[in-house]
């Protein structure tokens, strides 16, 4: 009844409506209308005048568009005339007893199917739909069911509407003409179900306070008339307008009106003319409006405008994109917290900066765009300055950070450094002081899940080394926040950026700051593909070359002024000592300060421990492209650590023990007395299971160690940030856990290595790997340790959550500073602890291989253990087999024997040519022999039956074919690339991988480039090479020569009935090692198994016989070396040279160099002669 009696309190008295208007079609998209003189428009006088109506006429064009806005009605009125109200002669509805709502009765009943004949039995069956929105009652076309009334009563003393419209009355400007063909009304039925709840949400938002009643009528079971009494009050006027203001009028009546309900509104003008007017459209265009006036209030945050803070466009070479220009006079206009903000954005445009704000945390511009990308976050505009803003409360805002941080972004925190109660006591126009206090990056986390794998972040500093061959001499500084550790170096390299690519690889860091002027092309490279090949994607971080990298000078003044790397065991200066280039590498280091106090980590840096690193010093070498092609760290499949050496040698159990794991697998050991050392431990665990057991039994409590003393470390003398509100507290219960958590797992390590002091056998043993402090007695670390723990158990009893208290803080910090005072003491006790992890985790390997696994037996370079007259390189191993080549599809690999140099049965070559089929296990076996070169210099055992190598300096490998589009680089190019820092870095101890060299160019180039290759390193070099190739004139050119020896991976055929190809003979592989040269490749039978069609490869024979027979010409000389090589050549080429040589020409010292050239050759002769 409450609804019936709304509605007829508006059913009252109709204004007079003059007789030179008349009814014109169409209806603005509010459904208003309004009366259009046919001659010129006079003003008209009515109680309305306050107010206005619009008119949209629409024709196909929406070329009418009329009226002007006004505020709403203060009081209703009646839009109907009196007369009828009162029974006039027209009104035949009161008099045959009918209300007006029985016309539209069916708009409060579920939609019926049937329907009755009176409601299309109009006279003139021309109607239209007025479609209205209703804030205060949801029955509209998007109703919900539940609001839906069944039956209403019929009403007395209203006008019908139905019967006013069937007499076709043109005074009522609500009724509008149509055409019969008009579909009915859309009904819920037609409509998509749309919840209560979000709809009311939609129209609160939209509406606000708006208490404007809509209200909808409905003529028919298929005409709708809706109207407000807003637009039936009149217009004030109806002067014409510019098209653009009647359409701006319309979007901002549309948007006041808030019509959300409706998707759109049909216009109808002439026969069955109709426009579609979508309320997205105008929902646009107001948003294109307020995204038009921020964008001309931050149009220095356009990209056609922006500039760094130096004023340099985004083309200019030296722009920073970290800083950002604000126009003066716009800077003078912004509020104090305005300027808080953009002060401190405008020097870090590369992070995102949360504003605190009460309780909050805000984003705001940029920021925002990111916010609501990533974490789908709803933008707003407020905040500082009413801008585009997203926020999140302080509870949720570590999360967020997470997040953020995993998706690569730099975060930084402007926190409140007081409260609103504080600032007011400065006075009553005081603003809240806020402060940068924190930046954090994906490459210095030092909480959260960080992984067993150190986060790296690296500074690269390019110089030239003043050497006469134009080498490249690099500095470099890197960190691990987590550990708080620091290190230093330098390294020469040359053009193909070989030692580069080793750096990058074994620090594996996740940025990497360069500068942004002086690389060279090639330096460039390396960086971008290396940084793709690491266990991580490296981000690169151009800096500024004057202000990030200055001059080592100026580094010098710097440190000492700040006071940086004070609580480092090593002072600064003294791990410079040991780098080669020192002014570079400080320059490097410089950088990397610089980048850590911009990011708010001084204490870092104050308290820091730095050392210095070489990349090759006392181990054998592997550079970059080696660590890839052997998979050393990463597959080349997908990136992952399934089939690699470090995912075959882990099974550590703690984090600390996988960092120091991966260290050493980068740096594989060259001294033999140390890698016994490391074997002997192994031995000896491996014949202890119970030792072993033990052994897991502890390092399983251990947490990762080096972690939690790197936090400790950073805490000394940094308790500014603890007195922050909310980060302050929680910074103080992260150094508590880590301090309690730090305490009791030295108690666990410290208890472990009291234990295994008991078994001398193992533990003398495990002294020559490592150092330890002095353990027990009045001075030993035992009794210090057992102080912090009853401190720990009495101050900090839950240290994993500890309830803070007001003088934890103090308490916490004496401690800290007194458990720091024996920190080279702790950091002796957990390298102990990772070494003893690791040795452990190679007995494990060792114990549960599936096959046969050896002690290596290490021959120092100056003596042989098979042959004491022979000091040259030796590699022998019976039994070699892949250790995981075969893992994942569970087959068993076929052993192999391999003899290189001295063995004991006599001499080798040390030079293997070998040849075999596709897919015969060539690359299968170079890539077993390299790595378990590598497992015996590690001190691990290695996957063969019997070992003895002399120890490897550096290991090359030419593996594959790649090319680098991206880079301009082709497969031949590579391959070149590659083969040239073999050629110019190879000695006689190194262990050289060549597969399929030349294949990335013509046939007679590619033959002439192995050719020439194999002959230098064979000749000149004469290290230990495993040269594969399908090449066949190779065996016939050095099938003679002495330091070659031929070998081929077997094949055999199988016959197979019912072949349909011209062959009923299949190619069978045997991965078997055998003498002598492979015939020849068998590529037909592989291209056969790869799918390639019978027509095609038979056609391809007889194109390869044809080819054989006339090619074979070219290559008959080889032939003729079976029995003469180019070493007999070389000899021949002397004698002859010394024979002609004139004994009067001969000056001092002459004679005795021919004669040593004499006695060399001869001696030379009498080997080769025995040995063949």
């Amino acid at each position: 009844m409450k609804r019936q009696q709304s509605i007829l309190s508006f059913l009252q008295k109709r204004p007079t409506v003059p007789e030179n208007e008349k009814q014109v079609p169409g209806v603005s998209p509010k459904g208003h209308t309004v009366p259009v003189s046919e001659e010129k428009p006079q003003p008209k006088t009515s109680a309305a005048s306050n107010r206005t109506s619009i008119l949209s006429s629409a024709m196909e064009t929406l070329d009418e568009v009329r009226g002007t806005e006004t505020p709403p009605e203060k009081e209703q009125r009646s839009f109907f005339p009196t007369k009828l109200v009162d029974g006039g002669e027209n009104d035949e509805a009161n008099r045959n007893g009918q209300s007006v709502f029985s016309s539209i009765r069916h708009k409060f009943m579920r939609p019926n199917s049937v329907q009755k004949p009176c409601d299309r039995n109009l006279s003139d069956g021309k109607l239209d739909a007025f479609h209205l929105t209703s804030n205060k009652s949801s029955y509209s076309n998007g109703r919900d069911k539940e609001s839906s009334v069944p039956v209403f009563p019929r009403m007395e003393n209203v006008i019908d509407a139905e019967e006013t419209v069937r007499k076709g009355n043109n005074e009522y400007p609500l009724v509008v003409d149509c055409d019969d063909d008009i579909m009915g009304p859309e009904t819920p039925g037609t409509q998509p179900l749309v919840p209560r709840l979000k709809r009311v949400q939609e129209v609160s938002r939209n509406l606000g306070s708006t208490t404007t009643a809509d209200t909808s009528f409905s003529i028919g079971n298929s005409k709708k008339v809706k109207f407000s009494h807003d637009v039936l009050a009149g217009n004030k006027n109806d002067d014409m307008v510019s098209e653009m203001a009647r359409l701006k009028q319309v979007q901002e009546v549309s948007c006041n009106l808030g019509s959300t309900t409706t998707a759109a509104t049909n216009f109808t003008s002439g026969n069955s003319k109709r426009v579609k007017f979508s309320h997205d459209v105008l929902s646009k265009s107001k948003k294109d409006d307020v995204e038009s006036e921020m964008a001309s209030k931050f149009d220095w945050l356009h990209p056609s405008k922006i500039k760094d803070a130096n004023g340099r466009r985004p083309d200019h070479p030296l722009y920073d994109k970290r800083t950002l220009y604000i126009p003066p006079d716009v800077l003078k206009k912004m509020s104090a917290s305005q300027k808080q903000y953009w002060s401190v954005k405008s020097q870090y445009m590369d992070v995102l900066i949360f504003f605190k704000v009460g309780k909050f945390y805000e984003l705001y511009e940029l920021d925002a765009e990111v916010g609501h990308k990533e974490l789908d976050w709803k933008v707003t505009m407020s905040g500082v300055g009413k801008c585009r803003q997203v926020g999140i409360t302080e509870h949720a805002i570590d999360d967020a950070i997470e997040k953020l941080l995993a998706r690569k972004y730099k975060v930084g925190r402007i926190e409140q450094m007081e409260t609103a109660g504080q600032a007011k006591s400065r006075g009553a126009s005081s603003v809240i002081e806020r402060k940068l206090v924190q930046v954090l990056t994906p490459s210095t986390l030092i909480h959260g899940n960080i992984g067993p794998q150190a986060v790296h972040l690296l500074s690269l500093k390019v110089g030239t080394s003043g050497l006469a061959d134009g080498s490249t001499a690099y500095g470099f500084a890197f960190v691990d926040c987590a550990s708080l550790q620091f290190w230093i170096g330098s390294v020469t390299d040359d053009a193909s950026c070989a030692a580069l690519g080793a750096l990058l690889m074994q620090v594996s860091p996740s940025e990497v700051i360069y500068e942004s002027q002086g690389l060279s092309k090639e330096t460039q490279k390396a960086l971008n593909k290396y940084s793709l090949m690491g266990s991580v994607v490296s981000q690169l971080t151009p800096a500024q070359p004057f202000t990030d990298f200055v001059d080592s000078s100026e580094v010098r003044n710097v440190f000492q002024s700040e006071g940086y790397f004070k609580g480092s065991s090593n002072v600064w200066d003294r791990a410079l000592d040991e780098v080669v280039h020192q002014d570079i590498a400080l320059c490097a280091l410089g950088g990397l300060t610089s980048h850590l106090s911009r990011l708010k980590s001084d204490d870092a840096l104050r308290n820091g421990s730095i050392f210095s690193y070489e990349v090759y010093k006392g181990c054998l070498r592997m550079d970059g492209q080696t660590m890839a092609n052997l998979e050393i760290f990463c597959n080349n499949a997908d990136g992952g650590t399934s089939g690699t050496l470090y995912r075959y040698l882990d099974n550590c159990l703690t984090l600390s023990g996988k960092g120091l794991l991966r260290r050493w697998i980068c740096h594989p050991l060259k001294d033999a007395e140390e890698i016994n050392h490391r074997l002997n431990v192994v031995e000896e665990l491996m014949g202890h299971a119970e030792i072993m057991a033990l052994i897991a039994q502890y390092l399983k409590k251990l947490s990762h160690l080096e972690r939690f003393l790197g936090q400790i470390r950073s805490a000394l003398k940094s308790s500014a940030i603890l007195l922050l509100p909310l980060i302050g507290s929680k910074i103080l219960k992260q150094r508590v856990k880590a301090f309690g958590s730090l305490v009791k797992g030295l108690r666990a390590g410290m208890d472990l290595i009291m234990l295994l002091q008991k078994e001398d056998s193992v533990f003398s043993l495990l002294l020559k790997v490592f150092t330890l402090p002095v353990l027990s007695g009045t001075n030993g670390l035992d009794k210090f340790l057992t102080q912090f723990e009853a401190a720990v158990d009495s101050d900090f009893p839950n240290y994993q959550a500890h309830e803070l208290k007001d003088s934890d803080a103090e308490i916490l910090s004496i401690l800290i500073e007194l458990f720091m005072e024996k920190a080279n003491e702790w950091s002796q006790v957990i390298f102990a602890l990772n070494c003893i992890d690791v040795l452990r985790s190679f007995a494990i390997t060792a114990n549960f291989s599936c096959m046969p696994m050896s002690r290596p037996v290490i021959v120092p370079t100056n003596s042989s253990a098979f042959n004491q007259q022979s000091t040259g390189p030796t590699l022998h191993m019976k039994g070699l087999w892949h250790p995981y080549a075969l893992g994942e599809s569970g087959g068993t690999p076929v052993p192999n024997d391999l003899c290189l140099g001295d063995h004991e049965f006599g001499y080798s070559p040390r030079t293997l040519l070998l040849t075999g089929p596709n897919m015969g296990g060539k690359s299968t076996l170079l890539r077993a022999t390299c790595l378990a070169v590598i497992l015996a210099q590690l001190g691990c055992y290695v996957p063969c039956e019997k070992c003895a190598l002399s120890p490897v300096d550096i290991i090359f490998t030419r593996l594959g074919a790649t090319d680098r589009i991206m880079t301009g680089e082709s497969t031949f190019l590579i391959e070149c690339t590659e083969t040239a820092s073999v050629l110019q870095n190879a000695s006689q101890d190194s262990l050289v991988i060549l597969d399929e060299l030349g294949r990335g160019t013509s046939t007679f180039d590619g033959y002439a480039i192995a050719y020439a290759v194999f002959r230098h390193l064979v000749d000149k070099v004469n290290c230990r090479l495993l040269f594969a190739t399908h090449y066949h004139p190779l065996t016939k050119e050095f099938a003679s020569h002495p330091h070659v020896t031929l070998q081929h991976m077997a094949c055999a055929f199988k016959s197979v009935p019912n072949n349909s190809s011209s062959t009923n003979q299949q190619l069978t592989f045997l991965y078997r090692l055998t003498a002598g040269a492979c015939p020849e490749s068998y590529g037909m039978q592989v291209a056969l198994m790869a799918g390639i069609p019978i027509k095609v490869v038979e056609a391809a024979t007889k194109a390869a016989k044809v080819m054989k027979i006339k090619i074979g010409v070219s290559f008959r000389s080889s032939e003729r070396r079976s029995e003469f090589s180019t070493l007999h050549e070389d000899w021949l080429k002397t004698i002859l040279t010394v024979s002609k040589a004139d004994d009067q020409k001969f000056e001092d010292g002459d004679e005795d160099d021919v004669f040593d050239t004499l006695f060399c050759l001869w001696h030379e002769l009498k080997c080769s002669s025995q040995k063949l």
